[in-house]
């Protein structure tokens, strides 16, 4: 099987100069973990709610929190994304994926067809593949 028979065509992205306030928002309202960072549609980068949640005070939408922490949200989606990009191409197998993701140690790759972005494959793809697989 192939990235391109299981990758998520439908990309949500954000552009490098976003504030965390707007990616934190498309978190809550998605059902996704991740957010590719594009620039003039070129992939710059990859932001994960991981990412997100480490940039932002935990204090917010507590008693605790200060001025301080709702200033956490106005940091832009360059300074928190990740910028050491692993991806990878639609005609390449599931394994090939699992191994990358594996070696790299990252939980999502951005599909890339002669340098455009076409998709993402996360391990929850990789998952849902395994649930209807069947040994052969």
């Amino acid at each position: 099987m192939l990235i391109k028979e299981i990758m998520t065509t439908r990309i949500a992205t954000v552009s490098m100069d976003d504030r965390l306030n707007v990616i934190k928002e498309i978190f809550e309202q998605a059902h996704f973990r991740h957010l590719l960072v594009v620039e003039e549609e070129a992939l710059v980068g990859v932001i994960s709610d991981r990412d997100m949640l480490r940039a932002i005070s935990p204090y917010l939408d507590t008693d605790a929190e200060m001025n301080r922490d709702t200033e956490t949200l106005n940091r832009r989606a360059h300074q928190v994304m990740s910028r050491q990009l692993v991806t990878i191409a639609p005609d390449q197998t599931l394994q090939a994926a699992t191994t990358l993701m594996l070696e790299k140690n990252v939980s999502c790759l951005p599909v890339l067809e002669n340098g455009a972005l076409v998709g993402i494959v996360s391990w929850k793809d990789l998952l849902r593949v395994m649930l209807t697989w069947t040994p052969a």
